[in-house]
């Protein structure tokens, strides 16, 4: 058997071999020479972080406890590459477009910046990946142990020795040389990312030459080893399916939410172009990792003494057959799987530690924080290798504290099941715009607070955090509260059980106080540029600065970015707006620019808090949302077609004054718009100041006085909201960056669904609406959501607005071959002849109109009818409103 000391300068001449490699990477990434390492090949290989000493040695012993259960823990992150690819690539161009620093970066950014978000998204990734680094350090004990002699019968508990602390102290090093280099988190880590893709080739290669020494070598072949597998317990197909769909969950919950996933997967990445590879290449690479599993957890059962593990068979069968070279592989090939997940973890969890946590505290403690004069980047650099250290102890503690005689199996689905609580927080927040920050603390803070009681504490056995009796009666000796059978359901797996209640109590909680409450305004403009991220690449956050400010960013910027980047990125500016110096005017565009930049060194929450600190003010008021909406985007449009054809209009006047005239134009139409804008906001914003300031300042008001005047803050606050949300759409629509969902229908199914929609809930007599179904059996091909907006929008109308006695709506359809045409005609009085030609117009309404409304509607169903190749017009001389749509039945719509 190989000595102690062979082993140890084994290692160390690997870790030289990494070291070596790494740095040629990064002096080739300095000196330009970096498109190899940019490859897709390079990056597929980096994702073979997922395959830890877990799959290396845990999924030989889970095939020789649990059978085939261990394919589940493959076949999760392959669903993701193959059938989510585009949940991914939504990811990396969020992470590209919005300078995403680490997974607790993605999740606080899209909640309004919020750094307390990122503060709990940070602990929590730091609990939940600290059982995994536990796993790395006990792995490679074991091997050490296995080799040293000390324990060749390695089913009793591990000795308690400096094996894992060296090991953690040689990872913390290796980590805080090669991924502290550049402080820019957008900065590929050209060093660490080579080195883990070549430790994905030594794992791939030490578990194939082991697999193929078994067969070949110890079964006689193919043939023989297929005999064994199929008399042993291990053939037998036992699938306990509560558990299988939990681990296939969790694992591709993991895949997605495991930090050091999130670095080499999100923000590691080149090109959006290497997902195409790596959706089949990386899943090709775990069915060739899983390849030799089974036969490896066969002949180990059968030729190893009882009681040995068989998470270590694949270094103990080598050994016991005296193939000490093909163990000292195999043995490297564990070590790999190790280090490289502990070096990625520690350099995503030291990058969320010192932006989240680290940096704010030394803004708060310094006073005057980005003003102040000195190298934020030294702070940063330090904070960030404290962290390393830290993270990377925490796993060394955490290894001491259970006794490390657990399963790997056992330890990973601890870790995975952690990190999983992250995954409602974030689909929903790259889905749905309607999330907070509110919501989304929530539902982390439930999800892991029950992972903790249900998994965690008892992991470490029972009167090390929880006592038996706790374990055994529950909380408070509260039955329902016990950890294996939360709410008196018992009988299940305690991992199934702790999956359930956590992600199902996680995404409840999540919905229920996103609906309760209300996104602020930062929250919605950040939430549309995550959930349309392809339409949208800036963040409008409404930064303005004066000159006299420039002088501090660019201090501010030096001592980040440092001294040459900070001055060539204000250089380049001040060119681009054509001003004297380098100290460019702190134009909105700018601000939201070095606010990019910076995030990318110190996280997007940091960053957004440092420029505010200097260009003061709140980043998003009133005028920011109206800057979302239609006017200010067409002149933002208009400005960049203005800058492009500058070098033309300036060489003749003929065609700068139509510059001239078409700008002072746009002004005119501009000042109409907001002034009607601003009407429509103040109104019930005006309602709403004074009933609050009533409900506040009278001590006298009777109970119903109170709901009278509450209720007319709410129907005010749905108003305004209305408002928002007709100006945010109708910019999208009239800016042509709408996607349309093509999809085949029936016209008669479409007018359903909008007749429904638009009369129910509604308050007193609803309108009769009288149809001919027979006419309506048209089949259509068109975005079927958008032209049941506009059916909706028509009948709402006449319901709102029709002021007959018995008001009636007479819906009919007339069809040719490629043109379909729907009418909607009531029985009141109509619109007059002067206010039809403005009816379309954005905020014209006839008269005073009962059921009041900001004019919004039928201008959006006019950029809608646009879109999809039709049209919606005024029918006069009907008897009352009459309105036609009209949509071609075959012709495809236009997308812009």
């Amino acid at each position: 058997m190989a000595t102690m000391n062979i082993l140890v300068a084994v290692c160390l001449v690997y870790v030289l071999f990494l070291f070596a490699i790494a740095f040629l990477a990064e002096r080739a990434a300095r000196r330009g020479r970096s498109r190899w390492l940019r490859s897709s090949v390079i990056y597929t290989l980096s994702l073979s972080i997922y395959c830890t000493a877990w799959t290396f040695y845990g999924a030989v012993g889970n095939a020789a406890r649990s059978g085939l259960e261990y394919l589940t823990i493959y076949i999760g992150p392959s669903l993701v590459m193959l059938g989510w690819w585009w949940l991914l690539r939504k990811l990396v161009r969020i992470g590209r477009s919005q300078h995403i620093t680490s997974i607790a970066d993605l999740i606080s950014s899209r909640y309004g910046k919020s750094n307390l978000l990122a503060v709990g998204v940070t602990i929590f990734a730091v609990i939940g990946t600290t059982p995994y680094i536990a796993l790395q350090l006990q792995s490679v004990t074991l091997s050490f142990q296995v080799f040293a002699g000390t324990q060749l019968d390695t089913s009793g508990p591990v000795d308690k020795d400096s094996t894992a602390l060296l090991v953690a102290a040689g990872l913390a090093v290796f980590t805080i040389i090669f991924g502290t280099r550049n402080l820019d988190v957008n900065e590929r880590h050209h060093g660490v990312v080579i080195a883990i893709a070549v430790e994905a080739i030594v794992k791939l290669f030490a578990l194939l030459a082991v697999g193929a020494f078994v067969v070949w070598g110890l079964a006689g072949g193919v043939g023989e080893i297929l005999h064994k597998i199929d008399t042993s317990e291990i053939g037998q197909w036992q699938l306990q399916s509560d558990r299988w769909a939990t681990l296939i969950f969790l694992s591709a919950a993991a895949f997605l939410c495991l930090p050091r996933m999130f670095q080499v997967m999100v923000v590691e990445i080149d090109s959006e172009s290497h997902l195409r590879t790596a959706s089949w290449a990386f899943p090709a690479y775990l069915m060739v990792m899983s390849l030799f599993v089974v036969p490896i957890a066969v002949m180990g059962l059968e030729l190893m003494p009882e009681g040995s593990n068989p998470d270590l068979f694949v270094l103990t069968l080598p050994l016991a057959s005296g193939k000490e070279g093909l163990a000292m592989l195999s043995f490297i090939g564990g070590f790999s799987s190790a280090t490289s997940m502990v070096i990625v973890a520690a350099l995503a969890l030291s990058t969320m530690v010192s932006n989240h946590i680290v940096m704010p505290i030394w803004l708060a403690a310094t006073g005057g924080g980005a003003q102040m004069s000195g190298d934020v980047r030294t702070v940063v650099i330090m904070a960030r290798r404290f962290s390393i250290a830290s993270v990377v102890v925490l796993g060394y503690l955490y290894f001491r504290l259970s006794g490390g005689g657990t399963a790997l199996a056992s330890i990973g689905l601890t870790s995975f099941a952690g990190v999983a609580q992250f995954l409602p927080v974030m689909i929903g927040g790259i889905f749905w715009r309607g999330a907070t920050r509110t919501g989304a603390f929530a539902g982390l803070t439930v999800g892991f607070v029950i992972w903790a009681y249900c998994l965690l504490l008892p992991s470490f056995g029972s009167g090390a955090f929880l006592s038996a009796e706790t374990m055994e009666n529950g909380l408070f000796g509260l039955s329902w509260l016990r950890p294996y059978a939360l709410f008196g359901i018992e009988g299940l797996d305690p991992l199934v059980h702790a999956i359930l209640w956590s992600i199902l109590l996680n995404a409840l909680t999540f919905y229920i106080a996103s609906l309760v409450g209300f996104p602020s305004p930062l929250e919605r403009l950040q939430g549309a540029q995550f959930v349309n991220v392809y339409e949208h690449s800036a963040t409008p956050q409404g930064w303005s600065g004066t000159a006299a400010q420039s002088e501090d960013l660019m201090i501010m910027a030096q001592r980040i970015l440092g001294a040459r980047e900070a001055q060539t990125l204000f250089e380049r500016e001040a060119r681009r707006q054509g001003v004297s110096g380098y100290l460019p005017e702190p134009s909105p565009d700018f601000l939201r620019k070095l606010e990019r930049e910076l995030s990318g060194s110190v996280g997007g929450a940091t960053a957004h808090a440092m420029v505010g600190q200097i260009v003061g003010g709140t980043s998003v008021s009133v005028e920011d949302l109206m800057a979302v909406a239609d006017e200010t985007a067409q002149m933002m449009e208009y400005s960049n077609q203005l800058e492009a054809k500058s070098e033309e209009l300036a060489r003749t006047a003929r065609q700068l004054r139509q510059a001239n005239e078409k700008l002072t134009q746009l002004s005119v139409q501009k000042d109409a718009f907001l002034g009607q804008v601003s009407h429509e906001l103040r109104t019930p914003m005006t309602s709403i100041r004074a009933f609050s300031e009533i409900l506040r300042d009278s001590e006298l008001l009777g109970e119903e006085e109170k709901v009278k005047y509450s209720s007319i803050i709410h129907d005010e606050a749905l108003r305004l909201t209305r408002l928002l949300d007709d100006l945010l759409d109708l910019s999208v629509l009239e800016n042509g960056q709408v996607n349309l969902n093509l999809q085949q229908g029936e016209l008669r199914m479409l007018l359903d669904h909008a007749i429904a929609s638009a009369l129910t809930g509604n308050e007193g007599e609803t309108i009769k609406v009288y149809r001919r179904r027979h006419e309506e059996t048209v089949k259509l091909h068109t975005d079927l959501d958008r032209l049941s907006q506009v059916f909706i929008n028509l009948i709402s109308n006449a319901q709102k607005y029709c002021d007959a006695l018995d008001p009636e709506l007479t819906i009919s359809v007339a069809h040719t071959g490629r043109v379909v045409q729907v009418d909607f005609i009531d029985n009141g009085a109509g619109i007059s002849k002067e206010d039809q030609a403005v009816i379309f117009e954005k905020f014209a309404r006839v008269g005073e109109m009962k059921a009041g409304g900001a004019g919004l509607g039928l201008a959006i169903c006019r950029e809608i009818m646009a879109r999809l190749g039709g049209s919606v017009s005024y029918l006069p001389g009907q008897g009352g409103a009459a309105f036609r749509v009209e949509l071609p039945i075959h012709r495809p719509p236009k997308a812009s």
